[in-house]
């Protein structure tokens, strides 16, 4: 897939998208074909840095002991210190931690206690602290730049089903930015799949209410065929002779 088409797809599909009084966020979804999910083999989860932000700020939540904990406090927009653990007992409180974050930072000395205290409730959201999103830190870690890391870090997951659906930007947000997170994306995917192309069955390019577009499916003029057109100089049809002349 070409940067030609994503870009004209991304363009019709703000075009065709009705305003709303929100900005609106920009997602691909990617649907794969004859692609057995249900065979380990073909389940993958990886985590892909972008090469700009997706518009919208990632919120970050961080669980520290003493080491960190000023450090948290100025860096992310919760901090959770190892002693205010034991207050979160309530599954109301949980939860409403839960959502309310889309990243959380774990000291790595204090996996255990969060996994303890707050596993159940984050893991069934896929926001466990995860050492390949580079969220489990040492007790000397920078958390300003952990932060910033995770301000373009997007998670890839095939698990249950062949589709793979994703922010990558927002409706305002330089165009040339969101194209380039979608390329980003498009090529880590490709990776994963043995047969690559022929296992891609559509990439839908949208905003948040409004309608899909196909990446892959877009009409894209040729070079060639724009030279043809331009080339052909209209002829006009000569005039019959009378007959008998």
């Amino acid at each position: 897939m070409k940067q030609e088409n994503i870009k004209k797809a991304l363009q019709a599909a703000k075009a065709g998208s009705k305003k709303r009084k929100f900005e609106q966020s920009i997602d691909i979804v990617i649907t794969l074909k004859n692609y057995d999910v249900k065979k380990g083999a073909n389940q993958f989860d990886s985590y892909v840095s972008l090469p700009y932000p997706r518009g919208k700020k990632a919120s970050v939540c961080a669980f520290v002991g003493a080491e960190l904990s000023d450090q948290a406090k100025t860096a992310c927009d919760q901090s959770i210190s190892e002693d205010e653990f034991a207050s979160y007992n309530d599954p109301k409180k949980l939860r409403a931690l839960a959502r309310k974050h889309d990243f959380f930072i774990a000291q790595a000395n204090l996996m255990p206690k969060v996994a303890t205290t707050f596993g159940k409730f984050l893991g069934s959201r896929g926001k466990m602290p995860n050492p390949k999103a580079g969220c489990v830190v040492p007790p000397n870690a920078n958390l300003t730049q952990v932060v910033e890391r995770l301000q373009k870090l997007v998670r890839v997951l095939v698990k249950t089903t062949p589709v793979i659906y994703m922010r990558v930007g927002m409706e305002n947000q330089n165009e040339e930015e969101v194209v380039a997170n979608i390329l980003t994306i498009y090529q880590n995917v490709l990776t994963h799949l043995p047969n690559e192309l022929q296992s891609i069955k559509d990439v839908i390019v949208k905003t948040t209410m409004g309608k899909p577009v196909s990446a892959l499916k877009i009409d894209i003029p040729t070079d060639t065929a724009d030279k043809k057109k331009k080339s052909v100089k209209k002829i006009p049809a000569k005039k019959a002779k009378p007959e008998g002349n």
